[in-house]
């Protein structure tokens, strides 16, 4: 099953990352699950870029779901570009999108995925409205 990625989306982020020899497995090829590390670094870097901490404090960003299209095999060596976009903003979530490609061949994606990003009040363990403070970094 694949999921649909919208064409409507904001590009909030973008970064090069290193494949390493140890993301492959037996195969020879990046493992599946390795993908899932790339979103959650690209994921991370943004978010401190917006000037926020990953660590949880009172409140966060965490992730509901995750999902990944793969299209291409990767394997070491190689890097990758990563871009982070968002879609709509709801009231507590959003889903955010990082797609992958080799550098080599910016313009063939080898594997786009995305994940549901929801602002929680860790002290309730409940979601909660997104903070103006952080809307006003989205916009």
């Amino acid at each position: 099953m694949r999921i649909v990625i919208p064409e409507e989306r904001k590009l909030v982020h973008e970064m090069i990352l290193p494949i390493r020899w140890g993301d492959m497995d037996a195969y020879g090829h990046v493992n599946n699950t390795v993908y899932f590390r790339y979103m959650e670094q690209a994921r991370v870097e943004w978010i401190t870029s917006l000037g926020y901490e990953v660590a949880p404090g009172r409140e966060s960003m965490l992730m509901m779901n995750g999902f990944c299209n793969f299209y291409k095999q990767l394997s070491y060596p190689g890097d990758l570009i990563l871009k982070t976009s968002i879609g709509t903003i709801g009231r507590t979530s959003m889903d955010v999108y990082t797609s992958m490609a080799l550098s080599t061949a910016p313009d063939e994606e080898a594997a786009i995925g995305g994940a549901t990003m929801v602002w929680v009040d860790l002290t309730t363990n409940k979601s909660a409205p997104w903070p103006e403070h952080v809307l006003e970094k989205l916009r």
